[in-house]
Order: C-alpha cells, then structure tokens, then sequence
C-alpha cells in the first residue's frame, strides 16, 4: 500500500498519524510504504505535486493546509485530509456529515470555540478592544469572523479586524497592530500564522498585547493563552480512518470528523511580561498545558 503524505510546508503533525498507523498494526517498508511530499505553498510547486500523484499508483493521499486545496485536481484516488477550515466552503465535501466524493477527514473548525477564545477576558479584565488577526483565504473564515463578533458582543468587547490574504500580506497585517490601540490579540488558527507562529507571537508581545491563539503551538512559540483540539491526537485518530478506506470503504461514506477534546494551553514565560494586569487564577485552575 502506497500513501503519499501531502503539505504546503513541513507537518509537525505527520508524526500523529504515523504513530496511529504503528499502532493499528502497519509497518513502513513492510506493509506500508509512505511517500512526502512538501511543497513550499506556491500553486508551482503543488501542481507538480498533483501531478506526480496522477502518474504514480498510489491507494490513498494525505493532505493538510493549502495542498488540499490543490488536492481538488485528484479525483479518481481517495484523498485523506487535515483541514483547518470548512471542507465544505473549500468544495471538497458535500456535507460534513455526507462528503459524497473522493475527500474525507478532519476539520478543526469549530464556531463553538468563538466563545472560549473571548475568554481571553477572564485573564485579562480590562480588555475592551481585541484585534483579531484573520486570513481572509482561509476557508470557512467569514463564520468564524461572524461567530467571534458575536461572542466578543455578549461580553461587551469589541473586535478589531486585521485581515491578511495569503503569507505575502502578513506582515502588513502585523504592522497594522500597533495602529488600532488593541488591548489584546486573537489569532485564528490557520496554516499562515501556524507556520509564522513565533513572528506573530513577538508582534504580539513586543506590542504588549496579551495574544490568544487556536493551537497549543502557538503557545510553544511564544503565545500568551490557546484553546482548541491537539492537532497530534488528531492525527493519530485519523490514522483509522486511512486504515478504513485502505480496506475497502469510500471516502464519500465516511463523516468528515470534528475533535470533541479540546485543551487550553498558557505560556508562564509570556505571562510574567504583563505582571499584575493578568489575572490567571482561573486560566491556571483549567488549563490543562502550562509551559515554563
């Protein structure tokens, strides 16, 4: 069995799903063979990704970030994905619930986690303005956008918008921060900010706004707070889903999965820059990874 592993970038999360595999009992070089391939993000580079897929046999593709949008070119081999956005807005999937074509896999996108990035408020009591960073090519952003103005409402903030498109306008976005006198700063998680991680996080600080982010890495690089799904648990689960599809069923058949576990991550080091206008009595009670 041949497997491909596709991505705009080098996946940290890959190692998830090649220990799922280990532990449903497939051995690389023995009844598995596993291929990457790592394109640096521009349409070149993916294309000639697709295109090598095309000419090679191979009985399944895993795809994360941007190369699944490149994916879309694969029609006729069963393609396996980890998606940050909506499927469904990116014209993958049918449904989540009903893919009905060649995608299935994972989205970690969830509206329901508006809410508990605004409580970002619980830690820092005086915010009033949020910048909130967004990646207006990410599919699925303009809900998540919504989901957040409305939960930033409920509790009497306000949103800031710094929109980007794309890695090239990035730092502009960044630039812009110092402009909008933020109290703090949100970041959706997406695969730009996921790979600048460590620059967004500096911006943030140097900016002296306490930053909230989707994923526990960022927080690794430097973030203050994150909420969301552990991306490598998630890897490991769908590890079986590649497992199912390698024994006979169709992608078309098989739910896109939505994480259930999420776990909120808080960076000690970042947090001593703030001193007193923190308050992390809560955070620190639920918080289930605290970095040093």
């Amino acid at each position: 069995m041949h497997l491909p592993l596709t991505a705009s970038g080098a996946d940290p999360f890959f190692d998830g799903f090649r220990a799922g595999l280990r532990a449903l009992g497939y051995a690389e070089g023995k009844n598995i063979v596993l291929r990457s391939h790592y394109a640096p993000g521009n349409p070149q580079s993916l294309r000639e990704v697709v295109s090598e897929l095309k000419r090679d046999d191979v009985d399944l593709v895993v795809s994360s970030g941007p190369a699944t949008r490149a994916m879309v070119g694969v029609t006729d081999i069963p393609v396996l994905f980890a998606q940050s956005g909506d499927p469904v807005a990116l014209g993958i999937v049918n449904s989540l619930a009903q893919p009905g074509t060649n995608f299935t896999g994972t989205t970690f996108l969830s509206l329901e986690l508006a809410g508990k990035r605004i409580e970002l408020k619980d830690a820092f009591p005086r915010l009033r303005r949020l910048a909130v960073l967004s990646n207006t090519d990410h599919p699925g952003e303009p809900s998540e956008w919504r989901a957040t103005q409305e939960a930033a409402k409920a509790v009497g903030v306000e949103p800031i918008y710094i929109d980007f498109s794309g890695a090239s306008e990035l730092d502009r976005a960044l630039s812009a921060l110092s402009a909008v006198r933020a109290d703090a700063m949100l970041t959706f998680p997406e695969p730009v900010t996921m790979v600048n991680r460590t620059k967004v996080a500096h911006i943030a600080a140097s900016n002296r706004l306490p930053s909230m982010f989707g994923w526990s890495e960022y927080c690794d690089a430097g973030g203050l707070l994150s909420y969301g799904a552990n991306q490598r648990d998630t890897y490991f689960l769908l590890a079986k889903y590649a497992d199912c599809i390698l024994r006979g069923a169709h992608p078309a058949d098989l739910p896109v999965v939505q994480p259930d576990k999420f776990e909120l991550a808080l960076n000690l080091k970042t947090a001593r820059l703030f001193g007193e206008d923190l308050d992390l009595s809560s955070i620190l009670f639920r918080a289930n990874k605290v970095l040093e």
